[in-house]
């Protein structure tokens, strides 16, 4: 069973509390136990706790959510960015699976609410799928024919 752990900015939580019910439905229907749920106050935040939540012997793969709505600025923009690429940097040196569930940007409110299971399902569907296929990948052998992990 993989063990998942859930990382929620608080920000915009009309939203993001949505999109952590569906991840937590769709975690149960995919036979992964939820561990954690930590929150965080934003997106921008998220980077700041991942290593701590890897670290958790009891994680093997973490989903991140959040929502980024555009403003009249570019704001919006450079936080998003910002928290997908620090994102990706931490689960390549950590060598964990952590997936990307963040709505936006350029998205407005109504587009965020109509992406809230989509994006849940998804980072949550990723995270178990690249944690169970890490796992197959690291038992697997070659033995003259091709090894397909998936």
């Amino acid at each position: 069973m993989v063990r998942l752990a859930l990382v929620v900015a608080e920000f915009n939580y009309d939203i993001t509390s949505l999109m952590l019910q569906k991840a937590i439905e769709h975690a149960r229907f995919l036979g992964a136990e939820v561990t954690y749920v930590v929150k965080v106050p934003g997106v921008y935040d998220i980077p700041m706790v991942l290593k701590d939540v890897v670290a958790k012997s009891d994680v093997d793969a973490v989903a991140t959510l959040g929502a980024v709505i555009q403003g009249a600025t570019k704001h919006d923009e450079l936080v998003a960015q910002q928290a997908a690429r620090k994102i990706l940097d931490i689960a390549v040196e950590v060598d964990k699976p952590i997936t990307l569930g963040i709505i936006g940007h350029g998205a407005n409110r109504m587009q965020a609410l109509e992406r809230v299971e989509e994006y849940a399902r998804r980072a949550v569907e990723a995270a178990v799928k690249l944690a169970r296929r890490k796992k197959l990948l690291k038992d697997a052998k070659y033995s003259g024919a091709t090894v397909y992990v998936e």
